[in-house]
Parts: structure tokens; sequence; C-alpha cells
């Protein structure tokens, strides 16, 4: 497919439930407002194509990264692409399809982590940080834990909301992961106060870092 006929396929299927939606994520009319659903369903016709991916990125529109997201080979962008175009992402949903898809499947992400979790811009330093959640899960070797911690405690009060996510998913799997660090992650997380009234549904666990770490140690503990 050409990007202009992805483009017409994506506005056929727009939705207006979807549409504003997207608008009070702050997107605005870069959209055509299309279900994920209908998004990934375009993406398995066109399976992977990471020159028409970038194409669609460049358009700045959001069902078109959405799609870009899935069809993009990660190995065939470099760091810098994966920077730049974290800086484009709009919003939340992107950024949750964008990271896991293309910047954790990317075989050399981990030289830029510590650089993008210092970056002034959110979703870089929110990506960094949710690399580091990741390796501290799940390949902790060379990380400096109380160092984090420091970190989390004097920066997680003042971080822009999409950043302390996944400061806040880094302070919980070091709670989770390491019970020499476990009571000062409760106490940074008692501190700080963040997600504490975050609403969440039955039988979900809430990403408050001291109910989230009890929790799950509980489940491991079975």
């Amino acid at each position: 497919m050409t990007k202009e006929e992805v483009m017409d396929e994506l506005k056929s299927k727009r939705d207006e439930s979807v549409y504003r939606r997207n608008e009070r994520s702050g997107v605005g009319d870069k959209q055509f407002g299309v279900k994920l659903g209908e998004i990934r369903k375009t993406a398995s016709k066109i399976k992977t194509d990471t020159a028409l991916g970038k194409e669609l990125w460049a358009t700045g529109n959001l069902d078109a990264m959405l799609l870009a997201s899935l069809i993009f080979d990660p190995k065939d962008l470099s760091l810098d692409d994966l920077e730049r175009m974290l800086k484009d992402v709009p919003n939340m949903q992107l950024a949750e399809w964008f990271g896991p898809y293309v910047v954790k499947a990317h075989p050399e992400k981990d030289q830029r982590r510590e650089k993008w979790m210092n970056s002034d811009h959110v979703m870089v330093a929110r990506m960094g940080w949710s690399l580091t959640a990741s390796r501290v899960a799940k390949n902790p070797e060379g990380l400096d834990l109380p160092g984090l911690l420091d970190r989390i405690e004097s920066e997680m009060g003042d971080a822009p909301y999409d950043k302390a996510w996944t400061m806040n998913y880094t302070l919980a799997e070091i709670g989770i992961n390491f019970p020499e660090h476990r009571d000062r992650a409760m106490t940074i997380g008692e501190k700080i106060g963040a997600f504490r009234d975050y609403p969440v549904s039955k039988g979900c666990t809430s990403p408050f870092a001291p109910i989230w770490i009890t929790e799950m140690v509980k489940r491991q503990s079975k």
C-alpha cells in the first residue's frame, strides 16, 4: 500500500467517539479518530514496512503514527530516529504503542537509556524511566538502585504526570524485586503519594507504590 492509500483507508474508518476522546487527550484535529482494532487490521495487511512507516509518521496524524508503530522494523531505525520520534509523540496512547513495539524492541536501546532519563522532554524522559523499570525487573546488573531511589525521592513529586508514571513504575519494581530496598521504596511511595487516589477497576491493583509492592510481593510468596 502507498501512503495515500493508507491515509484514505484510515480516513474512511473515522469514529466520532474516538475522535472526541483523542481531542481531549490534546491531539486536536491531527487525526481521523480510528478505533485501535481497525488500525491493527490495516497493519496486519501491510505487515512490516519501515519506509512506509516513516512516511506515515511524518504526516503527524495520530492514526497514521499509531499504524506506523505497528509496521516499523525497529532494527531499521537509528537511535537518533527513536529520539526524534519520541519528541513527536502527542499523547499516551501513542506512547504506549511506540514504546513497547518499537523502542523496547530496538537492540541498542540501552545506549540511550540514561541520556533519555535526564531529558527535559517529557516523552523522552518517560521512555528513559520505562527502560529503567524494565532493567530493574529483568536485567538489574550494573544498576545503582540506591541512586535510583535517591532520584525518585527528589524528583518524582515535581515531575510531569507522564514522566512520574514510569518513575513510579521503577520505584515499584525496585520494591517488588529487592527486599533490601523494599522498606525505603515503600517509604518513598508514601512520602510522595503519587497515584494514591488513582481510580482502579474491581480486581485490579492500584499503581500507588506501597499497595502495588505489597500486592505483588504477596503473590510471589504464594
